[in-house]
């Protein structure tokens, strides 16, 4: 995750990213509707599109790489050497609160050297950096269902995860402690 500690996104002294990557994951929809917006904040640049699904999104005429295609014990790494060969300058991440993709686009958040911009489900975007760190985590404690009411009950949840656990191991070993003396 490149430049997560700088404030700069673009200046007049660097040039306009001439090649943006969109990770998909989550609703077509809403990479539909972010298509025709990336253009006027962006500029004229290539933008590619790296997917799970099958075919590509209404209006996009970029690279497609469907990560069905890299399979095997091998796939991340190739996948990872074909985006890199890309030199992209953003990597926007779709985070939707869906469910898919989450471990790809979090390595690849990680992996590629990318200013990251974070890509909600209303197609509204914002940069994963340091002077939008209040943002990001908001954004987090939301998605974790740590904001408003529901806070209270996961806290809960989390704070007696240890004795559940406890008890549940407890009451195995007792059952299974009475199945071994009945049967001698």
């Amino acid at each position: 995750m490149r430049y997560f500690f700088s404030r700069r996104v673009f200046s007049d002294a660097t040039p306009p990213p001439h090649r943006i990557l969109l990770v998909e994951s989550g609703s077509r929809g809403v990479i539909e509707k972010l298509l025709p917006v990336l253009p006027s904040v962006f500029g004229d640049c290539e933008i590619d599109l790296c997917t799970c699904y099958v075919d590509q999104p209404a209006g996009f005429a970029g690279r497609v790489f469907n990560i069905n295609e890299y399979g095997g014990p091998s796939g991340r790494d190739k996948l990872l050497a074909d985006l890199a060969a890309r030199n992209y300058q953003l990597a926007g991440i779709l985070c939707s609160g869906e469910p898919i993709m989450t471990k790809w686009k979090w390595w690849l958040t990680w992996k590629l050297p990318a200013k990251v911009f974070i890509i909600n489900e209303n197609a509204d975007f914002f940069w994963c950096d340091w002077a939008h760190f209040s943002v990001v985590w908001n954004f987090a404690l939301e998605r974790a269902g740590l904001t408003g009411a529901a806070a209270v009950p996961a806290l809960a949840r989390l704070l007696f995860l240890p004795f559940t656990v406890s008890f549940l191991l407890a009451y195995a070993g007792v059952v299974h402690l009475q199945r071994k003396l009945r049967i001698q």
